[in-house]
């Protein structure tokens, strides 16, 4: 094959699984693989574009010669190791938060602002999986009519947490249904089975989560909009991908429904499923697996006509990660922002 070399740091978790398999769906032209992890995950083999690829650990060593470098490590990880691998001459898409709110790193979602692209020095943050999905169906609002308050409530899945996240409702689940007693949990600070808890992340001294603070940040900083009034509930409930999401964005003009739908019909990774007579909207089971993000239960405030409501579906560790940082190697590649 002719194309780059391209490198995926934390191979083995959630999402470095999916970036492999993304890659290999959207023909990204990978002239070589290598796969890299901690020491514990090193040496497992991994199938990909044919052929057997075994995973190495990480190593300074390992970056020479990579054009493109896709990350998804915690925070920690990311921070030693992303620039190591920038020095090394790689263009680094880094799905941890460690580099989201640097003002010289790029916070990118390729349908709203992919003209950030090249002002990279090395690293490109992939944003929080909550904000990419609703910039995405916020983006054709505030070009038509410009947006000043975001009012948004999550429904986030366990899959958000990592595999340990998932694990923990699989757990939970077999128990419940063998003994009738669910261990305590490990991985959330309540139990999850049957339950939806009203924290993500730490709690901050302003009284919202670390995750509801990154909607805001994030959300500010993609639109380029630092003014912008974003107000997030994030809520962790037992559902295994996709988060879901209850919006209302107050516009500088009325939009009505029809307007709305007409405007996401024509917008990029928007899909509109809005159909309720027939108990047809956006749905977590249908979102998984897909790429694009989902829109439906469009309606205007009833005492605020300037306020739309929707409801926003999209599968986490696809756009809200694996698909979303693919997309930003593309834009590398397309731009030529590489190499340098």
């Amino acid at each position: 094959m002719s194309g780059l070399s391209v490198a995926v740091v934390g191979a083995t978790g959630a999402v470095g699984e999916r970036m492999i398999r993304l890659l290999e769906e959207r023909a990204f032209p990978v002239a070589s693989l290598k796969l890299l992890a901690s020491e514990r995950s090193a040496g497992k083999v991994v199938h990909a574009f044919g052929e057997p690829h075994t995973v190495r650990p990480l190593a300074a060593e390992e970056f020479s010669g990579i054009d493109i470098v896709l990350s998804s490590t915690p925070g920690s990880v990311s921070r030693e190791w992303s620039p190591i691998a920038a020095k090394a001459g790689a263009v680094v898409i880094d799905n941890s938060s460690a580099w989201r709110m640097e003002p010289d790193v790029p916070l990118v979602v390729p349908e709203v602002n992919p003209h950030a692209i090249p002002s990279h020095h090395g690293i490109i943050a992939n944003p929080n999986c909550s904000t990419i999905q609703m910039v995405v169906a916020l983006k054709p609002l505030d070009d038509a009519a410009g947006i000043r308050r975001i009012t948004v409530s999550t429904y986030q899945s366990v899959s958000g947490a990592g595999q340990t996240g998932l694990r923990e409702l699989e757990i939970q689940v077999e128990a419940a249904v063998k003994t009738g007693v669910v261990p305590a949990p490990r991985k959330f600070p309540h139990t999850i089975l049957a339950n939806c808890i009203p924290q993500i992340d730490e709690f901050t001294d302003s009284g919202f989560t670390k995750e509801e603070l990154k909607m805001v940040n994030e959300t500010r900083k993609i639109m380029g909009r630092p003014e912008l009034q974003v107000c997030p509930t994030c809520v962790r409930v037992p559902v295994p991908f996709s988060h879901s999401e209850a919006i209302a964005v107050e516009l500088n003009r009325p939009v009505s429904a029809d307007e709305a739908r007409a405007l996401w019909a024509k917008a990029p990774g928007v899909t509109v499923v809005d159909d309720p007579a027939n108990r047809l909207y956006p749905l977590a089971a249908e979102a998984a697996g897909r790429d694009d993000v989902f829109v439906g239960r469009i309606r205007q405030d009833l005492s605020r006509p300037d306020v739309l409501l929707f409801w926003c579906v999209s599968d986490n560790l696809r756009k809200g990660a694996a698909t979303n940082a693919v997309q930003i190697a593309e834009g590398v590649v397309q731009r030529g922002c590489y190499g340098k």
